[in-house]
């Protein structure tokens, strides 16, 4: 180390600054029963006790924002793999927290079939919650009023996030457990965007894509119907942008 880098080292005291804390907050979707769900936590201490919150937590001394993301996500779900992880936003807005002053550093991940959540040490219970029960979206009549700290605002950004992602991504196909057919993936959409697209559309945008799906052996030997074709299964593709893109109606 040279020695201009040991004085400004030594000339550095952290004791001038006011402490800032860093967290990972989770916006982690899945498709139940037709419908974009959301995994929320209700929390057992203050602040917001009582109120529902995204998951999350801080960001361990020895540990990234990826890391940490990954981390917490593997505790609520239990799932270590097979899932889509991504940051999404950082937000630092004073008074976020009424603790002290905390940055988050938002992900948004998703996958099929993931299963009951197991909360934390600090929550009460943790559950799926269906989009439309939330208070984003427009929703006029929600299940929910409000969302602890500024969750309601990750979560429409997260929302707007997976729904763009769907658009000009075959990330799709990450909602749906292979081996699947054109009509499960449809309904992906349709669930996401909360509308579905043009299903004849869709279909030819599906197949002329190279790359996006690829043919699959059935799960099971099962008759298709006297004078029905066999229904096909696809598994997802090496491909990961749509050009163009699918885009919302």
């Amino acid at each position: 180390m040279s020695a201009r880098a040991e004085g400004e080292g030594a000339a550095y005291d952290s004791r001038g600054y006011p402490p800032i804390a860093v967290t990972v907050d989770l916006c982690v979707f899945t498709i139940r029963a037709g419908a974009l769900n959301v995994l929320l936590v209700e929390r057992g201490e203050d602040p917001f006790a009582g109120s529902w919150a995204l998951p999350g937590g801080f960001i361990e001394p020895d540990e990234d924002a990826a890391h940490a993301a990954a981390r917490e996500l593997t505790e609520e779900t239990g799932v270590e793999s097979g899932f889509h992880l991504e940051q999404l936003a950082t937000y630092s807005a004073p008074g976020r927290d009424p603790r002290m002053r905390v940055v988050s550093i938002a992900h948004v991940a998703f996958a099929s079939g993931l299963p009951e959540p197991v909360a934390g040490s600090d929550a009460r219970t943790a559950r799926w919650w269906a989009i439309a029960d939330l208070p984003v979206d427009g929703n006029d009549d929600p299940v929910i009023e409000r969302l602890a700290f500024d969750h309601e605002v990750i979560l429409a950004d997260a929302l707007e996030r997976v729904r763009a992602k769907l658009e000009y991504t075959t990330l799709a196909t990450q909602f749906v457990s292979a081996p699947f057919t054109l009509g499960d993936l449809h309904r992906v959409y349709a669930a996401v965007w909360g509308t579905p697209p043009h299903r004849g559309t869709f279909i030819r945008k599906v197949l002329s894509t190279a790359g996006f799906v690829e043919e699959a052996d059935p799960p099971e030997a099962r008759p298709s119907g006297v004078g029905r074709p066999p229904t096909a299964f696809y598994t997802a593709g090496a491909a990961t942008h749509l050009h163009p893109a699918l885009l919302r109606g």
